[in-house]
């Protein structure tokens, strides 16, 4: 331990103990069990505590004072583990009793500050430390600890009770360890003193008619298992086994979710491989009386399992299917293709003794809705798995998706009594909608026939053209029409649509249109942002062209540029930038929108300089820069004017991210010019000549004021802009490093200004670069800063100068007045 540290201890030790004193926040007692931490695991704990009497005494303090702040009491709780964790330092505590005292029957329990959930977590935490080594496991089955651990299972504190449940696993796990002889790591056919007496409570605790107490034994195995994989968890699970399997036979069933947790842990770990065939039969039996929520997720749990017995994994994939299969049944007369209503034999036989029928899927809303969205959700985390079942059956799940999501826009008629009921059931479930929309882009990934996708395509018109969509479930909308779209089959060697969804698209455009006018502003966003992605995926094809410029859409779009929210006006910058690079924009000699005369680039300038709000001004530098990289057009025109204008704007930006973006631009405008970076991993090879000299290049940048804009953003408060800034002047560096044609520093005008500038900002301030340098002092700026040194330091965290244990120790001393004035080190 540092010197400086030792001296101050005395003094901080006696101001925890002295409760008449203000204390430290939680925040300082963190950072200084975190620092007594960092020194146990580097010297000796024993030592220490030889070299530091104080804090023996503050520990012996706790055990005279009934009065200490819980705060101090949690913290001394948890120190005095972290020293026992090491054996000698733990027999050294144990000889005056103090571990005793703590830790024992008669201990904290008796004191109120029991009473406070963080004592009690202090408590457990102690422990967890001091559990360590094999002298800590008899003073654990000899002080009454472990009695204490298993009550605080059921602390109302749900932070203490989950550590009790850890704790006990930690406990068990190093019991076991300690027993082990020999090769094998298995002991000689008794369990050791702690493990038996945790064994007893567990079995105990299983055969419990509370369920609490099932449950928290329950919850201790699935970490055990989870946690530990040695050969003696075999022996474990054949033991309780017996006991979890008639968990299955009561009725109701107790802890049904932990019960679940703990046969999928058990079918993970990797130690249990020659007592699968008991643990395969307790999940075929919990898939049988398991609810079909609660039977979902074993079923799903076991399907990823590669080595799942066969048998087990068409019984799995049955009931993750049934809750389809029942609306499917239910709503047999439904319109949708044929067949589809069908699902092929064998697969719903897994689910032969399923409590779910139609009439237990109808028995409330909230239960339909429930395992419906549920079932939905598994099958779509199923899906793209490699050991996911085979074959896949792709048209019976299209077929069930297509019509729960007819179900609930109410378009699926049946003349049956179930289907009417689930019409009602579902009719504008939004919960729902989502879910099956979500499945339903899933599978676009998979084969299927035209006339399925036309159903598809279908029932997408209906959401997307439905005045009752709310506009999450049409964003959700948007987002499957646009899977669906890209995974359409094509001709091979040709990128164009297919003939449906080019129809589907001619149809939807009037729809897009009316959606742009909609009073709900998350719609108008939503359909700025499917434009987008369409103008990207399509805005090529030559049928797509005419479909969109027929329509109104690219007038109302820059129409949106004025919107009175943000985001939209964000989204439909993105949106025209797009459609502007695809040659797809709003013509600009329209009456009806006399600003379209200045252009889409005048426009998005005069949004960068006047909006109020930073989304719309990021949007349209980040559209500017895809113009850049793109070459549009309005950019290749002027490039240099455009760079000048736009960074001249960004400059006096108050937002961090559009200087960011700003920077980015400027960059991408470098590597034009002076080609890509160079990759330090690569063989150097000899590189091509830039297309412009670089003393132009510079003579431009200085015209540009593009080192003006660098070296200020390089001086910026906010430190991503920094960090960009120095990202961008080391590329300029290293492409600069062998120019020649220019003065050296010594003998360039203004070189001395710009060392004053330099040394400024060593210094720390905010110094003004001179506006009117020439690249020669630009140059020689860029050459004698040390950039590569800035980058590293701009990468540290804010507290990097001031986190040392003295600064920590002088502030708390600092705020119970031990130390003299302008003694504290605060930061």
């Amino acid at each position: 331990m540092d010197p400086e540290c030792s001296r101050l201890l005395p003094a901080l030790c006696a101001a925890l103990a002295d409760p008449r004193q203000p204390l430290a926040d939680d925040t300082c007692l963190e950072k200084l069990l975190d620092w007594f931490k960092t020194v146990t695991e580097a010297e000796s704990s024993l030592l220490l505590l030889q070299e530091n009497p104080a804090l023996v005494e503050l520990l012996s303090h706790v055990l005279k004072s009934q009065d200490m702040s819980s705060r101090v009491l949690s913290f001394s709780l948890r120190l005095a583990g972290t020293f026992a964790a090491q054996e000698d330092c733990f027999l050294y505590l144990q000889q005056g009793e103090l571990l005793l005292g703590l830790f024992g029957e008669g201990g904290p329990q008796c004191w109120a500050a029991w009473s406070v959930p963080t004592v009690r977590s202090g408590w457990i935490q102690g422990l967890r430390s001091l559990a360590q080594h094999p002298c800590a496991l008899h003073f654990l089955a000899d002080s009454g600890a472990v009695d204490t651990i298993f009550s605080l299972q059921g602390d109302p504190s749900l932070f203490v009770a989950s550590a009790a449940s850890q704790l006990l696993v930690h406990t068990l796990a190093l019991s076991m360890q300690a027993g082990a002889t020999g090769c094998s790591g298995l002991w000689d056919g008794v369990w050791p003193a702690c493990a038996q007496k945790i064994m007893g409570h567990l079995e105990e605790s299983l055969q419990s008619t509370a369920a609490p107490q099932v449950t928290q034994a329950l919850n201790v195995l699935t970490s055990t298992f989870g946690r530990c994989h040695s050969p003696w968890t075999e022996t474990l699970w054949g033991q309780l086994c017996p006991l979890v399997a008639r968990l299955l036979e009561r009725t109701p069933i107790p802890a049904a979710h932990s019960l679940v947790d703990l046969l999928l842990s058990v079918a993970r770990s990797p130690a249990l491989s020659s007592s699968h065939g008991r643990l395969w039969e307790a999940v075929a039996q919990a898939l049988r009386c398991l609810s079909p929520m609660q039977a979902g997720s074993l079923a799903l749990g076991m399907l990823k399992l590669p080595h799942c017995p066969q048998a087990l994994r068409v019984q799995a994939f049955g009931v993750l299917l049934q809750p389809l299969a029942c609306v499917v049944k239910a709503t047999a007369q439904a319109p949708g293709p044929p067949g589809c209503s069908m699902w092929p034999p064998g697969w719903l036989d897994g689910a032969e003794g399923s409590s779910l029928t139609v009439d237990t899927l109808l028995s409330s809303k909230s239960a339909c809705v429930g395992i419906l969205c549920q079932t939905l959700a598994q099958l779509e985390e199923l899906q793209p798995l490699p050991q996911r079942p085979a074959p896949w059956p792709q048209e019976p799940l299209l077929g069930a998706a297509v019509t729960i999501l007819r179900l609930c826009h109410g378009s699926a008629t049946s003349s049956s009594s179930g289907g009417g009921r689930l019409c009602a059931t579902l009719a504008g479930c939004v919960r729902v909608q989502r879910a099956a929309l979500d499945f339903l882009g899933t599978l676009s990934q998979e084969t299927r026939s035209q006339e399925l996708e036309k159903e598809v395509f279908a029932v997408l018109s209906e959401y997307l053209g439905s005045p009752d969509s709310s506009p999450t479930v049409l964003k959700k909308a948007f987002q499957t029409t646009l899977r669906w779209l890209l995974s359409s089959p094509r001709t091979p060697g040709c990128p164009d649509l297919g003939p449906q969804p080019l129809l589907f698209l001619r149809e939807l455009f009037p729809v897009l249109q009316k959606r742009l006018c909609s009073p709900s502003w998350e719609v108008r966003d939503s359909v700025l942002e499917f434009l987008t992605q369409l103008s990207r995926h399509w805005g090529g094809q030559a049928d797509f062209r005419r479909a969109l410029l027929a329509s109104e859409v690219p007038t109302l779009t820059q129409q949106l540029l004025q919107d009175p929210e943000s985001y939209v006006r964000a989204s439909a910058v993105a949106a025209a930038g797009q459609l502007s690079s695809r040659g797809l924009q709003a013509a600009p000699d329209s009456p009806e929108h006399p600003q379209a005369q200045q252009g889409l680039l005048g426009e998005l300038l005069c949004i960068l300089s006047t909006d109020s709000e930073g989304f719309p001004r990021r949007a349209v530098v980040q559209v500017f820069t895809e113009w850049l990289r793109d070459g549009h057009a309005d950019v290749a025109r002027d490039t240099e004017w455009f760079i000048a204008t736009v960074l001249q704007v960004v400059s006096q930006d108050l937002d961090w991210e559009v200087r960011v973006q700003g920077l980015e631009l400027a960059q991408v405008f470098l590597v034009q010019r002076l080609g890509q970076p160079r990759c330090p991993y690569m063989v150097a090879l000899p590189e091509a000549a830039s297309a412009t000299p670089i003393p132009e290049v510079l003579q431009s940048l200085c015209r540009l004021r593009l080192f003006d804009f660098a070296f200020r953003a390089l001086l910026d408060c906010d430190r991503p802009v920094a960090q960009k800034a120095c990202e961008l002047l080391l590329f300029l560096k290293d492409k600069t490093a062998m120019c020649g044609g220019l003065q050296e520093a010594g003998d360039i005008p203004g070189s001395a200004s710009g060392q004053v500038t330099l040394q400024r900002w060593r210094a720390g301030e905010q110094g003004q670069l001179p506006g009117d340098l020439q690249p020669e002092a630009m140059l020689a700026l860029l050459r004698s800063t040390d950039l590569e040194g800035l980058q590293a330091r701009l990468a540290q965290s804010s507290d990097h100068m001031e986190k040392s244990p003295q600064s920590l120790l002088q502030d708390m001393l600092a705020t119970v007045g031990v130390l003299g004035e302008n003694e504290a080190d605060c930061y």
